[in-house]
């Protein structure tokens, strides 16, 4: 009985969609190494973004999480046809490599998912199940043109 309890129950959820997750953020700053690093620096300390690791000798920079609206950088898909609202736990790791004397590479990989949700604009905030997130690609798009006004300077 409860087996068959379960399954009609389930039947009847809607699944949850997860948004398809992009490749890494990769990007080419025209500057060399260590004018590009302490434009890095400088930007994610305008963002006041708080940081778990830097290290320059080896161009790994990895925030701690922070919290954000779903949607701002986080799209956390939806169930049914209601997408997820609410606070998303985020974080990003950048490397960095020198690309030749005048250029850099940059790019930013990101972890995140659900802290509390609800489907669609109504309802309250629920922290469990925990879904996985995909980034919006604004927060990395953001710092690396953040990383090139910088460099100018």
């Amino acid at each position: 009985m409860v087996v068959g309890l379960a399954l009609a129950l389930s039947a009847c959820a809607r699944p949850h969609v997860s948004p398809l997750a992009p490749p890494p953020y990769r990007a080419e700053i025209p500057a060399g190494y260590e004018r590009t690093w302490a434009a890095i620096v400088r930007a994610l300390a305008r963002e006041n973004l708080p940081l778990r690791a830097i290290a320059r000798d080896s161009g790994v920079i990895a925030s701690d999480d922070l919290v954000t609206p779903i949607g701002l950088w986080a799209d956390c898909g939806t169930i049914g046809e209601d997408r997820l609202e609410g606070e998303a736990v985020v974080s990003f790791t950048l490397f960095a490599e020198a690309n030749g004397v005048d250029s850099t590479r940059v790019q930013l990989n990101s972890k995140m998912r659900t802290q509390a949700f609800r489907k669609g604009t109504s309802g309250k905030l629920k922290p469990m199940p925990v879904y996985p997130c995909a980034s919006t690609g604004r927060f990395e798009a953001n710092l690396v043109e953040t990383v090139r006004d910088l460099v100018k300077e």
